[in-house]
């Protein structure tokens, strides 16, 4: 997050903006005015990304996000499956962006311009790859899942991620329950094809790394000293000794269709 200071002058005591009472919408962002005073006289986030985008041409339509606790302070542009969610930080001057294309965050980040903002909605629903974006607009970054995502090649990069984090927890924590367990998955070639993850302190598989995430295939967790419980898609709970032995129990009862 940026530490420069937000290029905006407090508002002065002849500002109308600081008079009081402030009506209606204005009246609510009262706490907005020194950081988003432009924000402040549209009245929400959304008219004025609006207006933003107008003036440089751009061909979107600016939405209201679904929380409504966010109906001034958010906003969000869609097309063809692509969607980008902007919300304004409260403390400071800084538009927080994420841009996300069928459900998988593609890139984040950061800014104090409204017209980079308008700019990057733009480009994101309209370009090709996530690395050429995230070059052009450089207060945004993306990862090796989300390029992973963008090349078919995901559930390969989050297994990597996974053994990283792995590995990593292992050596911190000292002790290697989660690991062993997942190293123990990594070996047996049905469940290499299949979409790693954690849910709280479960280890899950999917058919698919992209939402709608799979529900209905075994799961486990470590319990510590070694013992692991599994917990199958109608709900039965199994306690296991050992990671090698809860991979065999995960294994006999994945159903038939259980591929990527």
């Amino acid at each position: 997050m940026s530490e420069q200071q937000p290029n905006v002058a407090p508002p002065s005591a002849t500002d109308p903006l600081d008079r009081a009472p402030l009506p209606g919408a204005t009246q609510f962002m009262r706490e907005y005015v020194r950081d988003y005073p432009e924000v402040v006289r549209a009245g929400s986030l959304q008219s004025a990304l609006q207006a933003e985008a107008d003036r440089g041409g751009h061909e979107l339509t600016i939405e209201l996000t679904a929380s409504p606790g966010w109906r001034r302070v958010a906003a969000k542009a869609e097309a063809d499956g692509r969607s980008t969610y902007v919300l304004m930080a409260r403390d400071e001057r800084l538009f927080l962006v994420d841009c996300w294309t069928h459900g998988i965050q593609m890139a984040s980040g950061s800014t104090q311009d409204l017209s980079e903002v308008a700019g990057a909605m733009q480009s994101w629903l309209r370009t090709s790859e996530v690395r050429e974006f995230v070059e052009q607009w450089t207060f945004l970054r993306t990862w090796e899942l989300a390029e992973a995502h963008e090349r078919g090649e995901a559930i390969p990069a989050r297994w990597r991620v996974m053994r990283k984090h792995a590995a990593m927890s292992a050596a911190r924590e000292q002790r290697t329950d989660w690991w062993d367990l997942v190293e123990a998955a990594f070996e047996q070639p049905r469940l290499r094809a299949l979409s790693p993850g954690r849910a709280m302190y479960w280890f899950t598989l999917s058919r698919r790394a992209a939402p709608p995430v799979c529900h209905d295939l075994p799961r486990a967790r470590p319990l510590g000293d070694g013992r692991f419980e599994v917990r199958f898609a109608d709900g039965r709970l199994q306690e296991v000794n050992g990671a090698t032995t809860t991979i065999a129990t995960i294994l006999d009862g994945l159903p038939d269709d259980a591929a990527p």
